[in-house]
């Protein structure tokens, strides 16, 4: 059943000519194979323990393993089709709007904010902006608050992972299936699969949290997990998450799953947001390449703009987990809440200083030299 469903709405969304494929590197099509053997292995709990003596329980580590990665494929699919879908609709209007707001700096970083919350990708945004860029309608400096505003709008993705809605899930499921299969419209149709992704993503965080379950108590797991609240270590392991998943707001959404199960402690998890922010300069790097200087100042920017606050909050790592404590109850709500302070200060912190930053990065990537008219003069005459 699982398989006719998939299969469906694969023709359904990836069969239009309109459609446009996942980006080359992204976990689309494979996770779009593993969906349905991923939707059974989730739906198959996990066996019963057998108690190794009286006072231990022997854990499964092939069906905790499996389980997991169940959870991992439906929660990186549903992202992905997610984001797709949303890039389809909103992408073109979301260009437009960019190129209106990026001109005054505190609308910029508003805009960024929106429009990295609409996208559900902060690379999505600022890849936008490098082509922006490259096509010469705005210059870099216009960009570099909307880079900033782009940090802020993928923390509200942590506050969402945090409302722990994943009971609701199976209905967001059927809703988006029946509404994305029924309708003749395109319109229903794109809002069906984005309920449906959005579904998916809280069911896979769901199975995530339930597969971890039996290792609340594992003594190695826990001193493993308490070394990654070693400010270093953990922003490593954050760093290379996003790295190999290609998205920051999955690495949080992976990090908050795992603190509701209490494995990852608050300072574990600040530290790994904190490595996130890192890694997720991959992609907007790699949408530099080939491009004109001032686009490659953009992506540029986005590094070091990340390096720089990363910096900070790690020299500050104790004052920032020791506020976030206190503005909520959970550890999960708390490490999202970590994460909007984290980039609305370094935000705060920079944004005056955009016009002295861009001048500093032209300096260090000035634009090319104009060929010589002779020399196209010459060009010509042969």
């Amino acid at each position: 059943m699982f398989a006719r469903i998939i299969s469906f709405m694969k023709l359904k969304y990836f069969g239009s000519k309109a459609a446009k494929p996942f980006p080359a590197g992204r976990p689309g099509f494979l996770l779009a194979g593993l969906a349905p053997l991923a939707l059974l292995l989730a739906a198959s709990p996990l066996p019963a323990q057998e108690p190794a003596d009286a006072g231990a329980a022997e854990i499964d580590w092939v069906s905790v393993a499996i389980q997991f990665s169940a959870g991992l494929s439906l929660f990186l699919y549903g992202v992905t089709l997610l984001s797709q879908c949303l890039r389809e609709v909103a992408g073109d209007r979301m260009r437009r709007v960019l190129e209106g707001a990026a001109r005054n700096r505190v609308a910029g970083v508003a805009t960024g904010t929106a429009a990295t919350f609409i996208l559900d990708s902060s690379s999505v945004t600022i890849i936008i902006l490098i082509a922006t860029v490259n096509a010469g309608l705005l210059s870099f400096a216009h960009v570099i608050p909307v880079i900033m505003g782009s940090n802020i709008g993928t923390t509200l993705s942590s506050q969402i992972y945090a409302l722990n809605v994943e009971d609701y899930a199976p209905v967001a499921m059927i809703v988006g299936l029946v509404t994305s299969i029924l309708p003749k419209a395109e319109v229903w149709r794109k809002a069906g699969l984005i309920l449906f992704g959005l579904g998916l993503i809280f069911f896979g965080l769901s199975v995530i949290g339930d597969s971890v379950k039996p290792l609340e108590d594992h003594p190695g797991l826990l001193r493993w997990m308490e070394r990654m609240e070693t400010p270093l270590l953990g922003a490593l392991a954050g760093c290379v998450a996003t790295l190999v998943i290609q998205s920051s707001s999955a690495t949080m959404g992976i990090v908050i799953a795992l603190a509701s199960q209490g494995l990852i402690s608050l300072p574990a998890g600040v530290a790994m947001m904190l490595g996130a922010e890192i890694g997720t300069c991959a992609d907007t790097l790699i949408a530099t390449i080939g491009r004109s200087r001032p686009a490659v100042r953009a992506g540029l920017f986005h590094l070091l703009f990340n390096i720089a606050t990363v910096a900070l909050g790690l020299l500050f790592v104790h004052q920032l987990t020791g506020w976030a404590a206190g503005t909520a109850d959970g550890v999960p709500r708390q490490i999202a809440n970590a994460h909007v302070a984290f980039n609305v200060l370094g935000t705060l912190l920079f944004l005056p200083f955009t016009a002295t930053i861009a001048q500093a990065l032209e300096r260090v990537i000035p634009d090319r030299p104009p060929e010589p008219a002779t020399g196209r003069v010459r060009a010509a005459a042969e």
